[in-house]
């Protein structure tokens, strides 16, 4: 008889026991912020409960080939004890990242932002247009210019004048400088509720995404807790939840600074959280107060989201919480900054970014 005939289906059928056990191993690593020793510890327990490997393939053998494939090396170069995550891991950890989050995304060799604009701009159209004055030499379609000329003088007089020539149209692709904001105060891991690995795992998508496929965009990434420093993309898988308040108003600030410095007309903040400002430095002293919406606090942190406002930096808040009181506040911010804000569960938060970013890509005048 001719035809298909199917069998069942069975999820990472074909793959490797190295495929599946590096998957987890990859998941274990975001949750102990990059621990090899505990991801190990919790991977073997995993692999006695459930059986991952087999008598020909086990655990020792996946470490092995974990150092022999660049993933872990000994960490004694670095000072650390035991093994360490590799640059290799690091990029890998950033690519699954993308897939699991943006997985929707069509694979292309590089990101664009067109805009609506046409003109001068510093990307070629199929249009053709007549030539206007001012035009640049090195737009003018020669070949249809040539044929004007021949159809409106003919071959015995033959001249070329301005109204014969046309150029070839061109659009504005625009460059963005953005600034990843990550909260990392303690109410992100509060109530036994993990909410940093999610967070993480949503800024390596988005740090790989812009770096691969936006390569003339910037992207400046910084954690605020009682204050706010930058970090660097390789240090994302490694973020910890410190015993922090939230000062939003420190890392709107350092956002801020950084992007003054950026010469991109087009600029934006996106800021992941999951609580209201809690904490704002006073001179040398912080004024902190963890249990309502402090006048004071909220006060500065509004103040700044209208400073952004003039300044032309729209800030997108994608919080992660649903609380009566913080969605108020969020309200707030947004109408100061004209900007955006998603209340959104862990799960979608990714989806998010990605529509913000692309909807954020266009030419300011």
């Amino acid at each position: 008889m001719l035809g298909w005939r199917f069998s069942e289906y069975t999820p990472g059928d074909g793959e490797s026991i190295f495929d599946r056990l590096l998957k987890l191993f990859q998941e274990l690593l975001l949750y102990t912020s990059g621990d090899v020793r505990e991801s190990l510890s919790w991977l073997t327990e995993l692999d006695r409960q459930y059986g991952l490997t087999n008598e020909d393939y086990g655990m020792a053998d996946f470490i092995q080939d974990l150092i022999d494939k660049g993933y872990i090396e000994d960490g004694e170069s670095t000072g650390k004890p035991g093994y360490v995550p590799t640059s290799k891991m690091e990029i890998a950890l950033r690519r699954r990242a993308l897939d699991d989050v943006f997985g929707q995304l069509k694979k292309t060799k590089q990101g664009n932002h067109s805009t609506k604009y046409d003109g001068r701009g510093d990307e070629q159209a199929s249009e053709l247009r007549p030539y206007e004055f001012g035009d640049a030499l090195d737009s003018i379609a020669v070949s249809e210019s040539l044929r004007n000329a021949h159809i409106n003088h003919g071959i015995d007089d033959f001249k070329l004048t301005p109204e014969d020539l046309e150029v070839q149209e061109t659009f504005y692709q625009s460059q963005t400088s953005t600034v990843l904001m990550i909260d990392i105060s303690h109410s992100m891991i509060l109530y036994g509720e993990d909410r940093i690995t999610p967070a993480k795992r949503v800024a390596m998508a988005l740090s790989e995404l812009i770096t691969t496929r936006y390569p003339k965009d910037t992207l400046d990434i910084l954690v605020f807790g009682n204050d706010a420093w930058q970090i660097d993309i390789k240090d994302l898988p490694y973020l910890q939840v410190g015993p922090y308040h939230t000062n939003t108003v420190a890392g709107l600030e350092l956002a801020m600074d950084i992007l003054k410095k950026r010469r991109n007309p087009n600029k934006q903040i996106f800021m992941i959280t999951d609580g209201k400002p809690t904490c704002i430095k006073k001179g040398k002293k912080y004024y902190k107060n963890s249990f309502g919406l402090d006048r004071t606090i909220v006060t500065r942190t509004l103040n700044l989201a209208m400073k952004c406002r003039k300044m032309s930096i729209p800030i997108t808040t994608f919080m992660i919480a649903r609380d009566p009181y913080l969605v108020r506040f969020v309200d707030q911010f947004t109408k100061a900054n004209n900007g955006k804000a998603f209340y959104s569960s862990l799960q979608g938060l990714g989806e998010f970014i990605f529509m913000d970013y692309k909807n954020n890509k266009r030419k300011r005048k």
